[in-house]
Order: C-alpha cells, then sequence, then structure tokens
C-alpha cells in the first residue's frame, strides 16, 4: 500500500513550533532542532554563491575571505554550528574569523597557510531568531 501526504504546513497542536517525531526505538527528536537552517555551494572568486539557502549575499573581503549574510538570522551568534568543505583536490582548511546571529565570515587558506579562492560547500545549524 502507498501512502501520500500533501501539505502546505505542519503544525504543531500543543505548541505550534514544535513537532516532535519517533525516532530510533524508543527515543524522539524535534523536527525543527533537526533542520538544517541554512547551506551554500560557492565558487568562491568567480561566482559566489552557486547556490545556497537562507543565504541574503556575499561579501568578498579579499583573497579566501567571505562574509555570508543571512536571509533569516540565529537566535545568537555564538549559538550555531558551521562545517564547510572543500570540493577541490587540494589541501585546504576553511575558518570561522567571525560569526554574528546575522552573518559569518569565511576564510580558506592553502597547505602553506596562504589565503585562496575555493569551490566550498557549507551548512549551518542552530535555532534562528
Amino acid at each position: 500500500m502507498t501512502s501520500k501526504l500533501s501539505v502546505d504546513t505542519i503544525q504543531g497542536v500543543s505548541q505550534a513550533g514544535s513537532i516532535t517525531v519517533q525516532g530510533e526505538g524508543t527515543k524522539e527528536t524535534n523536527l525543527q532542532q533537526g533542520l538544517c537552517k541554512c547551506w551554500g555551494l560557492d565558487n568562491e572568486g568567480a561566482n559566489p554563491d552557486t547556490d545556497s539557502f537562507n543565504v541574503a549575499s556575499s561579501t568578498d573581503n579579499g583573497t579566501g575571505d567571505y562574509t555570508k549574510t543571512f536571509t533569516n538570522g540565529f537566535a545568537t551568534g555564538d549559538r550555531y554550528c558551521f562545517v564547510g568543505t572543500s570540493n577541490e583536490n587540494t589541501y585546504s582548511t576553511i575558518f570561522i574569523s567571525a560569526k554574528a546571529a546575522g552573518s559569518i565570515r569565511i576564510t580558506n587558506e592553502n597547505i602553506s597557510g596562504a589565503a585562496h579562492d575555493i569551490h566550498t560547500g557549507y551548512q549551518i545549524d542552530g535555532d534562528l531568531a
């Protein structure tokens, strides 16, 4: 038997912004807490923000140095998690050089520690404001 659920909005009954989902075994998880709140795929230097979600703009601060401004900011500047990766076959390190509720500044360095523009992918999780 195949089921299909078509809705525009999911809302909790006892608390509109909180939906509990049955997890593995007897564990439960909160749907809103488990969602990715921001992500992006960039070709920094050539075409920032190739594709993104919840990124309003990208500012080029110089080689390998970019500020991402969120469409919908986070609750606080220190309570979200950034995960980034390089999409090239080079040794790169992605640093967070500044965090705020409405933006994040990211710098990229190669294996020698020199700033460079590179293809990056990132995901940010946390509580939106």
